[in-house]
């Protein structure tokens, strides 16, 4: 049985491209970034060129562009590294951050906390940062760090990141975007957005897992995590991933190239998918707010999700209950408890986000499935409550 493939948000397929692009790194032109002879040196050119390809995909200069091994390496890179130049004062975060942001936000403050304080800025129920709250917040505090997310992972949903930056300058915080889930589904530029710091990752836009990028203001304190050789300006030693970087490079090139075409796209689908959802009593959480065309957050109302996933799995749709990054502890979804979604109803959370190569087809074969799904289901439970 094919699998259909509707978990986008987690990872993505290396596209033909992109891979053919790598292959020659693995083999023929296998030379360490960091060696003086012609086979280093290729090497070498092959970085700098995907250092400019990433650089011009987001508006900024080659040198602004740190690789690292991921977008969690990225984000540490950026609450622990400013930390570290910084006298202690107040990291600002969503409610809704990735883990990766999260919880070396909260091990700052844990470990100093005497003089680190984590505060948070609260989401409506739409899942979108109360811009009232910012203002109020970041004037009552003495913020140094600020990090607001571009597009949520789970519900979609866009953030003004622009107008939050406007606020974090205003107040002298360094300002950071963790645009992972929104390059390569929605226009991102570096200077638009106002932020000192941003991070990408390569398989969210069709290329190879282990390679990702902080892109960082000239002017932002910051330190390694990691020391060693003094790679990427010193701020990432390591030898470099050089099939992994050129992929990236590669996959931000056509990120930009298909933006639009795959917003409307999925955009397209997905609006087909609500409608059927929606016929069937579904609720789609951030339905009101400005979301990625790619996804759709929902649950139908006593049908677990997890208990929906498995059996989508079997029927051969791959979707998610929640975050990837979160699959190995299962549990409640922070983001729907910020959005004051009840425990009840947070329980029956499935994701479903879109990529290239689904269809209207697929789409119409998945609400097939689940209402045959949700019928069996609710036949199981009337039986086992006779």
């Amino acid at each position: 049985m094919t699998q259909v493939y509707f978990d986008h948000n987690a990872t993505t397929a290396v596209d033909d491209a992109v891979l053919e692009a790598m292959l020659p790194y693995f083999r023929e032109s296998y030379g360490n970034a960091s060696s003086g002879h012609s086979l280093g040196l290729a090497a070498r050119r092959a970085v700098n060129l995907a250092r400019e390809q990433v650089a011009q995909a987001v508006g900024v200069k080659p040198a602004q562009v740190i690789f690292t091994s991921g977008g969690s390496e990225a984000n540490n890179l950026f609450i622990r590294g400013v930390a570290e130049s910084l006298k202690p004062a107040a990291v600002v975060i969503s409610a809704i951050e990735h883990p990766c942001i999260r919880r070396p936000a909260e091990e700052l403050a844990r470990k100093r906390s005497e003089q680190w304080q984590l505060h948070q800025l609260a989401v409506d129920a739409s899942g979108e940062i109360n811009m009232a709250e910012v203002a109020t917040l970041l004037a009552g505090v003495k913020p140094v760090m600020v990090s607001a997310m571009l597009a949520n992972n789970e519900t979609g949903v866009i953030q003004a990141v622009a107008p939050i930056a406007d606020v974090a300058r205003a107040h002298g915080a360094w300002m950071h975007t963790d645009a992972v889930q929104a390059f390569g589904k929605i226009p991102v530029d570096f200077r638009e957005l106002g932020v000192h710091a941003m991070t990408l990752s390569a398989h969210k836009i069709y290329g190879p897992k282990g390679a990702a990028a902080l892109i960082i203001d000239p002017r932002l304190p910051i330190k390694p995590l990691i020391y060693g050789g003094g790679q990427e300006e010193g701020l990432r030693s390591g030898t470099e991933n050089v099939p992994a970087i050129v992929g990236f490079g590669a996959a931000c090139e056509l990120a930009v190239s298909r933006v639009e075409a795959l917003a409307a796209h999925t955009g397209a689908l997905r609006e087909h998918l609500e409608q059927g959802l929606l016929a069937m009593g579904a609720t789609v959480f951030g339905q009101g707010a400005a979301r990625l065309p790619n996804t759709c957050y929902f649950a139908l109302p006593g049908i677990e999700g997890d208990t929906l996933v498995v059996r989508l799995d079997k029927a051969g749709f791959a979707v998610a209950s929640g975050a990837a990054c979160s699959s190995a502890t299962p549990g409640k979804s922070h983001v729907l408890e910020a959005m004051h979604v009840t425990p009840v109803l947070a329980r029956c959370a499935v994701r479903v986000s879109f990529g290239a190569g689904n269809t209207i087809a697929e789409v119409d074969a998945f609400l097939a499935t689940v209402q045959r799904v949700v019928d069996q289901l609710k036949s199981m439970s009337v039986v086992l409550g006779a």
